[in-house]
């Protein structure tokens, strides 16, 4: 294998290395500049070695450009390790060896492509004429390698294979689990050489219960299951379900809040499904909302100019993905999360269906379509792995009736009650009007896309049907109400255009009014609750519901036309016909109780407050820009609609999580489950962690930073992370504080071998910044809630976590009101002990890691110490002894010393 010899650039924050001519020489920044402004230069991540120059301008060869064409479809971590580790190279040795590293692993994917085994080779010749045409620097070196095919390659959209239509499965048997049965499923997915775990088989025996058939019609089993880290709840809960599924026919649905728990239940899913079935249908099924799918209609605009530049090397791209793609699941699937940002662009997002515009049966890749594929295969398999927000989203907008699933298992139950706090939520805002503008009238003058508007999507219905034509006509006159383009600066300069901009720039002149920051908290939103309001804005509330109600009732006219067609089909209706009015009905059906909702928080605005919301006016910034501006509303207790939605229809539902329970009590747990709204009560389960919290874990309180002294935030940060020699993942509430840490420590851990990322700084998705974290020992990462308990790094990549102080709820109006209606401070101290629970979560993964959890907080009250497990260590020490214990240096056995009045150890 031949090293591609062109010259290569590495930038970190160690510094920047050039090789050319057979030799490599470390390079100021400067220098570095120049050289890649004069030629093109092989690079790894140039957006992130352009952060690392502060040359946001930089191009050129970048490696992951070049895998993601030759392997698309296939994980790399996008680091030179995971470079080196997917091709088979050295990992390099240091940052100096790494432009090596760039020619050699260059060389070996080009002449992957000439070898005869390349299994990716179909479509790469004819792409790459696309590619040649637009520029892209990597497609003269490939063309010199990718032979031309003997016949003429199928365009990508002939290549995807069809779905096929599946009778509805039959209604499940009723079943009853015999507990042996159960164990011994559990047996036979572990492992007969597995360790014996007692708490796993007793909590796999309890989640059975929620398979039961059901008693009473509204009533399902309910069951609230605590299993602590270790305990194996995945595969706990997977024992039971797949013993029903086989027994019964039916169908389990288990619903995740993160992407990282849905690819691990996939990854050990394969144990009690090991394959397809003899028919070639597959048992396990991974179900997102449609806006993470590649959208086949999309993609083809983008393809035949929609896209310009360098997205339209994109869409190139995500075309050879899509072609080898297992699911075309573009957000959190296997697409690279890297591809996105390496063209620092949104374009990703607008391949998928997020404005609701599926044309459904009128789209020519309606048969091959990744959304009605995952659907149908939902509606046959014996597991669906599905989120949080789909489970209550179907159920809210009355999708998917036949699959409404009857046995559910919430993993991360913990995040049920924010999930369906987004849910059921509403929001009158000028971004969510204006999307409403646009599904109804179509695209403003000028505008790029194929957004299209309800005219061009019922075409053939409004051409035979003269009613319907007049409902569509009316609603579009309606929409001209709603906000349109350049929105937000006409509100700014005082110029509202329409009743609803009208009304917003009522709300942002109250808000802007009302608040008494002083301008303290410059670049966050503003928010005013809404009561005492002024009598003008009143008034514009009013003439606002008025223009809501003209939309909403030609919208309720064209449902009305659509279900006779439906129900009495003309002559022209054929079968596909007929699903893309089904499919518009069910949109119209949304955006009508949408507009129903927003007229009903209208029409209350001036009158006597409903104790089951709570409603607020706000103004959304970014730094110090505004972004939007509205009226919101959500449930005091979301959980309300939760049960009569997903509980009451369903006949057994599962909430399982480590952090359920609040320090042993199960009263908050309770309440934020929906069990309080059913007539009967859940049946609790607690499996304790097998872990030895004492001899692997320590909390240590720091009692010596400063609040507020950035600084000494950064100064201790820094010096944690070398204590630990990297491995650590340092937890932040505010992204000004993280960023301000991050540019001070940086450099400095960098040249002692210590790579630091960040959220909210580094151009990389989140996924990708705790893949590259797991892949390096030595990497650390900063971040925010995200990652507090949506990490999964087991072993030594991570066993130092720190939280720059107690994670306080946002003192916000939504929070006010729950917090007075759940006990004031009692309600706080749940919310902060399930997040210290969540994050101390991260640290013990199995019984071989080992590690401290830091709070750099001398206000730390004793009575959040119940968050932590019983038995760990807990100390309030100086930044000095946390350095020492973290660098081991303070034998951790027989070190405890008499337990201070608050329960914490005094340190000697």
């Amino acid at each position: 294998m031949a090293a591609l010899d062109l010259p290569a650039l590495h930038a970190s924050h160690g510094g920047c290395w050039l090789r050319d001519g057979g030799r490599t020489r470390g390079v100021g920044k400067g220098e570095a500049i120049t050289a890649a402004a004069d030629t093109l230069l092989l690079l790894l991540n140039a957006p992130l070695v352009a952060s690392r120059l502060g040359y946001p301008d930089l191009s050129g060869l970048d490696l992951l450009e070049l895998f993601a064409f030759v392997h698309p479809a296939r994980f790399v971590v996008p680091t030179p390790k995971g470079l080196a580790h997917a091709l088979g190279l050295d990992e390099p040795a240091g940052d100096d060896a790494v432009p090596a590293l760039l020619q050699q692993a260059a060389g070996a994917l080009l002449e992957r492509c000439e070898r005869d085994d390349w299994a990716e080779r179909e479509g790469a010749w004819t792409q790459l004429q696309s590619l040649q045409k637009m520029r892209w620097p990597w497609a003269g070196l490939l063309l010199q390698r990718v032979r031309k095919p003997q016949r003429a390659e199928r365009w990508l959209f002939a290549r995807l294979p069809e779905w096929d239509e599946a009778p509805e499965r039959p209604q499940p048997m009723q079943v009853t689990l015999d507990p042996a049965e159960v164990t011994a499923r559990l047996a036979a997915l572990t492992g007969a050489a597995a360790e014996a775990r007692p708490a796993q088989r007793a909590y796999a025996v309890e989640a059975a219960q929620a398979f039961a058939p059901r008693q009473r019609e509204g009533l399902p089993h309910l069951l609230l299951a605590q299993a602590g880290t270790g305990t194996g709840k995945t595969l706990g809960y997977l024992a039971p379900a797949s013993l029903w599924a086989e027994r019964s026919g039916g169908t389990v649905w288990v619903s995740t809040y993160t992407k990282a728990l849905q690819r691990q239940l996939r990854r050990e899913s394969r144990r009690a499904w090991p394959g397809a079935r003899p028919d070639g249908s597959q048992p396990v099924v991974v179900r997102k909302g449609r806006e993470n799918y590649l959208c086949l209609l999309n993609l083809e605009d983008a393809l035949q100019g929609g896209f310009g530049g360098r997205a339209a090397i994109l869409a190139q791209l995500v075309a050879r993905w899509a072609a080898y793609s297992q699911d075309g699941d573009m957000i959190g699937g296997d697409l690279p999360g890297w591809l996105g940002t390496l063209f620092r662009q949104r374009a990703i997002t607008s391949l998928t269906d997020r404005r609701g515009e599926c044309v459904y049966a009128g789209c020519p890749h309606y048969r091959k379509c990744f959304i009605e594929r995952a659907a149908r295969a939902s509606a046959q398999a014996d597991l669906v792995i599905a989120n949080h927000a789909l489970v209550m989203v179907n159920a809210a907008r009355g999708r998917d009736h036949a699959q409404r699933p009857t046995r559910i298992v919430f993993d991360e139950g913990h995040h049920v009650f924010e999930a369906a706090d987004s849910t059921f939520a509403a929001a009158l805002t000028g971004t969510e009007a204006i999307e409403l503008r646009r599904w109804v009238i179509g695209p403003e003058r000028g505008a790029k896309g194929r957004r299209r508007g309800l005219s061009a999507r019922l075409a053939d219905v409004a051409s035979y049907d003269e009613a319907g034509a007049l409902a569509v006509q009316a609603a579009r006159e309606a929409a001209e109400a709603l906000p349109g383009d350049g929105w937000l600066q006409r509100l700014a300069e005082g110029e509202p255009s329409g009743p609803i901009e009208a009304l917003l720039a009522g709300v942002r002149a109250v808000v802007h009014a009302r608040d008494e920051s002083g301008g303290q908290d410059a670049g966050y939103g503003l928010e005013t609750e809404a009561a005492q309001l002024p009598g003008e804005l009143i008034e514009l509330a009013a003439e606002a519901q008025a223009a809501l109600a003209a939309l909403r009732t030609p919208l309720i006219r064209l449902g009305v036309r659509l279900e006779a067609l439906l129900t009495e089909p003309p002559d022209w209706l054929d079968g596909p016909g007929r699903a893309r009015i089904e499919g518009a009905r069910h949109s119209l059906a949304w955006r009508v109780d949408l507009l129903g909702a927003w007229e009903a928080m209208l029409e209350r605005l001036g009158g006597p407050t409903d104790p089951e919301f709570v409603d607020w006016l706000a103004v959304e910034r970014a730094g110090a820009r505004e972004f939007d501006v509205g009226l919101h509303r959500r449930y005091l207790d979301p959980m309300k609609p939760f049960a009569r939605l997903v509980l009451e229809p369903a006949h057994g539902v599962m909430l399982t999580s480590a952090t359920l329970q609040d320090g042993g009590d199960w009263a908050g747990a309770i309440a934020r489950s929906g069990a309080a709204h059913l007539d009967s009560a859940p049946h609790l389960s607690t499996a304790e962690s097998p872990f030895d919290y004492a001899a692997q874990a320590e909390v240590l309180i720091v009692t010596d930073v400063a609040k507020g002294d950035l600084s000494a935030l950064a100064g201790a940060y820094g010096r944690l992370i070398e204590a630990s020699g990297g491995g650590a993942l340092g937890l932040f509430t505010a992204i000004k504080r993280l960023r301000a840490v991050y540019g001070r420590i940086a450099d400095r851990l960098a040249r002692g071998g210590l790579p630091l990322y960040a959220q909210h700084v580094d151009p990389i998705d989140t996924g990708t910044l705790v893949d590259i974290f797991r892949d390096d020992p030595r990497a650390s990462l900063l971040g925010t809630d995200a990652l507090r308990d949506g990490v999964d790094v087991p072993g030594h990549s991570l066993r130092l976590v720190v939280m720059e102080q107690v994670p306080w709820p946002k003192p916000s109006i939504l929070h006010r009101a729950r917090r007075a209606a759940g006990g004031g401070s009692a309600h706080d101290d749940r919310i902060i002990r399930a997040r210290l629970a969540q994050a101390f979560g991260r640290l013990i993964r199995s019984r071989e890691d080992h590690g401290h959890f830091v709070v750099l907080s001398a206000a730390f009250p004793s009575r959040l110490l119940s968050a932590f497990p019983a038995g760990t260590p807990i100390r309030r020490v100086t930044l000095a002894e946390a350095l020492q214990r973290v660098a081991g240096r303070v034998p951790a056995a027989g070190a405890e010393s008499p337990a201070l009045p608050d329960g914490t150890q005094r340190a000697r």
